[in-house]
């Protein structure tokens, strides 16, 4: 039951960083936003999560699909902990 609790908080945690990346990206549309306290904030902590993804995807014009990518690859990280978390209890009980 442990386990189950565990993976359900680890994916939970990965929905919640997955709002603050759109958040994040939603911030760009308005100039004054991440200049504020709470904007430094949240790039401080989706930043190192997007910059492989920049250097990877080079912006199209002047449209930035990197956190497109990076918000598919969460949530393929939150299927696949979920799956290895089932995995794990089913082999537990």
């Amino acid at each position: 039951m442990v386990v189950y609790q565990i993976g359900n908080l680890i994916t939970e945690l990965i929905g919640i960083y997955r709002y603050v990346i759109i958040a994040y990206i939603l911030m760009s549309w308005f100039p004054s936003a991440r200049e504020s306290s709470i904007g430094q904030f949240i790039a401080r902590i989706v930043e190192p999560y997007l910059a492989p993804f920049r250097r990877i995807i080079p912006p199209l014009g002047m449209i930035d699909i990197s956190p497109i990518v990076a918000l598919f690859a969460l949530t393929f990280a939150s299927a696949g902990v979920r799956i290895v978390f089932n995995w794990i209890a089913q082999s537990v009980y």
